[in-house]
């Protein structure tokens, strides 16, 4: 399928149109989604011609697909395997704990905080000044895990973390300090959170989603790509959340528009579910992989 094609098959679906016309979707997230929904349970390789058809559905050319899927196989998150005249793919181990990851920022918990025991996380951390790809590193580990930084090499999170689970395969341990605390005269805490996190730009982007999707909330109007829109939606939602350090309810403005967000995903989204999973089954060249799927 050429870019035209693709661009053609994205544009059945008018909430793929609409979104995909106002968001980058970045062809790695897509298939992170992709693989995350469809082939993360089980051994399973997905032939690169399926691949191709479900991000053709988005938008995505095949040459922009066939780009990502190496550049996915050099990040270890995806492993490649010829059968005959066929490549297919699925998730090595490292790129199903990332993919597992994303799964449970859709699925499991509230996105803010309801009940919250009081305590805080901080941590610190120094390192050589020429490090700067070490210190990018684990400030991104850190934002992953739902800290913010109150000021250089000073980062905290209004719940407890395992620093463990965080520094996981890196070689940084011995240059971070970890404690559990609490603020006290004069830091605020309100204030503190203020300060650490960027709350108008997360506000921001669950506004853009409620904006984006809310026309298509029960719509039946117009021909519905179920694969494609669930897709889209997910990438759309996890780009929103990925990041959200997923505050208590008390330091949020009354407005917080992060639980609206949240109820409009699960309903769409629960709509979508069973009809996309089948037209998947039937769609989709699969094989069983080997021993690393």
């Amino acid at each position: 399928m050429n870019e035209t094609a693709a661009a053609d098959v994205a544009a059945t679906d008018p909430a793929v149109t609409r979104v995909t016309a106002t968001v980058v979707l970045r062809p790695q997230s897509v298939l992170l989604t992709f693989f995350g929904d469809y082939a993360l349970d089980g051994a399973v390789l997905v032939a690169a011609g399926s691949v191709i058809d479900v991000l053709g559905r988005v938008g995505i050319g095949e040459h922009a697909a066939r780009a990502t899927l190496s550049r996915m196989v050099r990040r270890d998150l995806l492993q490649r395997e010829v059968r005959g005249r066929r490549a297919y793919f699925g998730p090595t181990e490292h790129g199903r704990r990332v993919m597992l990851d994303g799964r449970r920022r859709v699925q499991e918990g509230d996105i803010v905080t309801h009940q919250w025991d009081g305590t805080w996380t901080v941590v610190g951390f120094s390192m050589p000044e020429s490090w700067q790809r070490e210190r990018h590193d684990l400030r991104s580990r850190l934002q992953w895990a739902g800290f913010g930084m109150v000021q250089a090499g000073l980062w905290v999170a209004p719940r407890r973390v395992d620093l463990a689970g965080v520094l996981e395969d890196s070689q940084l341990q011995e240059y971070v300090r970890a404690f559990e605390a609490a603020p006290i005269g004069p830091t605020e805490p309100t204030r503190l959170v203020a300060e650490a996190y960027d709350l108008p730009l997360l506000a921001a982007r669950y506004t853009g989603f409620i904006e984006r999707w809310m026309p298509y909330d029960g719509d039946g109007s117009g021909p519905v790509d179920a694969v494609s829109r669930r897709v889209v939606l997910t990438t759309d939602w996890l780009q929103a959340v990925r990041d959200d350090p997923r505050l208590p309810l008390e330091f949020l403005p009354a407005d917080w528009p992060a639980v609206q967000a949240e109820m409009l995903f699960r309903r769409i989204n629960g709509r979508l579910r069973r009809t996309a999973e089948r037209e998947m089954r039937q769609r989709l060249d699969v094989i069983q992989g080997g021993a690393d799927a």
